[in-house]
């Protein structure tokens, strides 16, 4: 994905689930990396879905999501229920920090007692819908060889490269938390 869509993904899932959490005031200065690599590997399978949504017209039915989309996407799947505890830490990370900060206190409050496990379908829909949103049809085709260009990836790795990627191009809002502090 283009640097410029995928913050433009992740500001408008991220203002959308600053709605959810109730201890927006204890915000962090940074997100820790492992929390963003297990957001990364979470977000895959959602990211798919909103992907396949809003960009079937524009593939080759045979192209790679469509030949090797779901092989790429099913290891991703299988750990996204041992990440999802540090994605939704790194989301609430997002969520409290920078613009995407949000002082509807009624909204937490009304999300406060509702579990993690509760939340996830919740979070799954508004990444998979602001995710169709931002796409342009122009950039379906860039973004499925992108897939292309990761799928041999294992998924700690691509997580991992995303953690990275986001720490050395000076990501501030959340910045990524120093590994050796």
């Amino acid at each position: 994905m283009q640097s410029a869509t995928g913050r433009k993904m992740i500001t408008a899932a991220v203002a959308s689930l600053a709605l959810l959490q109730a201890q927006a005031a204890s915000a962090q200065e940074c997100i820790a990396p492992q929390d963003l690599t297990d957001a990364a590997i979470y977000a895959v399978p959602v990211i798919a879905n909103g992907f396949r949504a809003s960009c079937s017209a524009q593939l080759s039915p045979n192209g790679f999501f469509a030949t090797q989309g779901q092989a790429f996407v099913a290891p991703y799947e299988a750990m996204q229920a041992e990440r999802w505890p540090g994605a939704m830490r790194a989301v609430m990370v997002f969520a409290t920090s920078g613009k995407e900060q949000v002082d509807d206190a009624g909204m937490r409050e009304m999300v406060q007692n509702l579990p993690p496990e509760a939340l996830r379908p919740f979070v799954d829909a508004i990444l998979a819908q602001k995710l169709g949103e931002s796409i342009k049809p122009a950039d379906c085709g860039k973004i499925e060889r992108a897939m292309e260009l990761l799928s041999p990836l294992p998924p700690e790795n691509l997580g991992g490269l995303l953690t990275f990627v986001m720490d050395v191009t000076g990501n501030r809002q959340p910045a990524v938390c120093d590994v050796d502090g």
